[in-house]
C-alpha cells in the first residue's frame, strides 16, 4: 500500500536539504555574531499556552488533541510562547538582558497554498529583559542583516504603536483591540464602518484614518499634526535615529499594527521581492507576554522569520560538498576501507560497498558529479600511495595520503 505524505507537509530531497542547511546555518552564524544563544522547546506544549496568548479562536488554526492521560495538549503554531513559558519555568534568574534564538518547525492546520504550509519552519530571536529603544533597534537591524546575509532585498517598515493607542485611548479595550486587527489587515472600510458602529466621534474617525495613510520620511511630521508631540512619537524618534546608526534603511508606516494585543510599542514588518501577495518574510516588535504566564512585568522584542519563504527568493546554492570516491580492486577493499577511515576526518569519502568492478565504479563516481576519485590497487598499496584523478581534466597524480589530504582537506 503506498502511503502519502500528509497535506500541507512536504518532503526535502538530499540537494533541497542541503542548501536549506547552508543558508540556516549562514543564518545561525550571524545571530551568533550578534551575541545570541540557541535554545529547543517542545514540540508539543499545553493547550492553555496558545490561548492564553491569542485567545480560544486560535483553536481552529491548531494541531490540537487529547492526549492519553486526558490533557489538551497542542503542536507548537509558533515560538514566542513556549520561549515565554521557558523563560518564566526555568530563566528567571538569568542575567538581563537575555538574548535568544531558536530555529524549529511549527503547525497550523489551514488550508495549504503558495508560501503557506501546515508544517513550516520559523527562526526566531526574542531579547528579554529592556525596553530601551536600543534594544528594539538592535533587534531590527538584526533582522535586516540577516536577510541581508543570504542576498535578500527586503523593504522594513516600522511604526510605534502607542501613537494609534494614544488616538485609540479613549474607546474601551475590547473596541482598541478591534480596530488593531482592522489597522492590521489594512481594512480601511472595515475600520470606518466599526467606527460609525460604535459611534466613535467624527474627528477620531478622520484622524485615525488619516494617520494609519501616514507613509514616508515626513510622516512623523505628519502625526504631530494629528496627535502633537507625545512621547510615543519622541521614542519612535529616538528608534529611528539609532536605525540610522546601525545603517538600516526603513520606510516611517503608521499602518502596521501586527493586530496583537500583547505588543506595546515598536513594530515592524520586512517584504521582500519576488513573492507576490504572500511577501512577508519578518514580523515582530515589542511586547509583554512573561506576566501573563506567570512571570515579572519583564519587556521583550523579538521577531520571527518565515524560513520557508526565505527559501523561496534566496539564490544561495550550497558549496559542492560531493564526496570523493575510493576506487578499490577486489584484493585491495581492506585497504580502501582503512584509508576511507583515514581521510573522513578531513573531507566527504565514499567506498564502494555494492562489489562494482573498476570500471562499474568509475561510472558511479561520474554519474554522482565526483570531483575526484582515489584509486588503490596493488602498486598504490605497495608504495604506500594514492592515485588522485581529477574528473574534469583526466589528470591523475600519486600522492601520499598527507598530501590528498592538503590538497582535498580544504574544498
Amino acid at each position: 500500500m503506498k502511503i502519502n505524505k500528509p497535506r500541507g507537509t512536504r518532503d526535502f530531497l538530499p540537494e533541497d536539504t542541503k542548501r536549506r542547511r547552508y543558508v540556516e546555518n549562514i543564518l545561525r552564524q550571524v545571530v551568533k555574531n550578534w551575541g545570541f544563544n540557541e535554545i529547543i522547546t517542545p514540540t508539543f506544549e499545553n493547550l492553555d499556552l496558545f490561548t492564553l496568548k491569542s485567545g480560544e479562536g486560535i483553536v481552529g488554526e491548531l494541531y490540537n488533541f487529547t492526549d492519553k492521560g486526558g490533557r489538551e495538549m497542542s503542536l507548537r503554531p509558533e515560538l514566542t510562547a513556549p520561549v515565554m513559558r521557558m523563560y518564566v519555568n526555568e530563566m528567571q534568574a538569568y542575567q538581563q538582558p537575555t538574548k535568544l534564538f531558536y530555529f524549529e518547525n511549527c503547525f497550523r492546520y489551514e488550508r495549504p497554498q503558495k508560501g503557506r504550509f501546515r508544517e513550516f519552519w520559523q527562526f526566531g530571536v526574542e531579547l528579554i529583559g529592556s525596553s530601551k529603544a536600543d534594544a528594539d533597534a538592535e533587534v531590527i537591524a538584526l533582522a535586516t542583516e540577516m536577510l541581508k546575509s543570504v542576498g535578500i532585498k527586503g523593504k522594513l517598515h516600522v511604526n510605534n504603536l502607542g501613537v494609534i493607542r494614544y488616538l485609540l485611548s479613549t474607546l474601551d479595550l475590547e473596541h482598541q483591540s478591534k480596530i488593531m486587527r482592522l489597522v492590521d489587515k489594512k481594512d480601511d472600510k472595515g475600520i470606518d464602518d466599526f467606527l460609525e458602529e460604535i459611534n466613535a466621534p467624527a474627528d477620531l474617525r478622520i484622524k485615525l484614518l488619516e494617520l494609519i495613510c501616514l507613509t514616508g520620511q515626513d510622516a512623523i511630521e505628519k502625526a504631530k499634526k494629528l496627535v502633537g508631540n507625545i512621547p510615543e512619537i519622541e521614542n519612535f524618534q529616538e528608534l529611528l535615529k539609532l536605525l540610522d546608526a546601525y545603517g538600516v534603511e526603513y520606510i516611517i508606516d503608521f499602518g502596521i499594527a501586527r493586530g496583537l494585543d500583547y505588543y506595546t510599542g515598536t513594530v515592524f514588518e520586512i517584504y521582500a521581492e519576488g513573492l507576490g501577495a504572500q511577501n512577508q518574510v519578518c514580523g515582530g516588535g515589542s511586547y509583554k507576554l512573561i506576566k501573563l504566564f506567570g512571570g515579572g512585568d519583564v519587556p521583550s522584542t523579538g521577531f520571527g522569520l518565515g524560513f520557508d519563504r526565505i527559501m523561496e527568493v534566496c539564490n544561495l546554492e550550497a558549496p559542492d560538498d560531493t564526496p570523493v570516491v575510493l576506487i578499490a580492486k577486489e584484493s585491495t577493499r581492506l585497504d580502501a576501507i582503512r584509508t576511507a577511515m583515514r581521510l573522513r576526518p578531513y573531507m566527504p569519502v565514499y567506498t564502494d560497498i555494492m562489489k562494482r568492478n573498476f570500471k562499474a565504479q568509475l561510472s558511479y563516481a561520474s554519474n554522482i558529479g565526483a570531483g575526484y576519485v582515489i584509486i588503490i590497487g596493488e602498486k598504490e598499496v605497495e608504495s604506500d600511495k594514492l592515485t588522485l584523478k581529477d574528473m574534469e581534466n583526466g589528470v591523475q597524480e600519486l600522492l601520499s595520503i598527507d598530501e590528498v589530504i592538503m590538497r582535498l582537506g580544504n574544498r
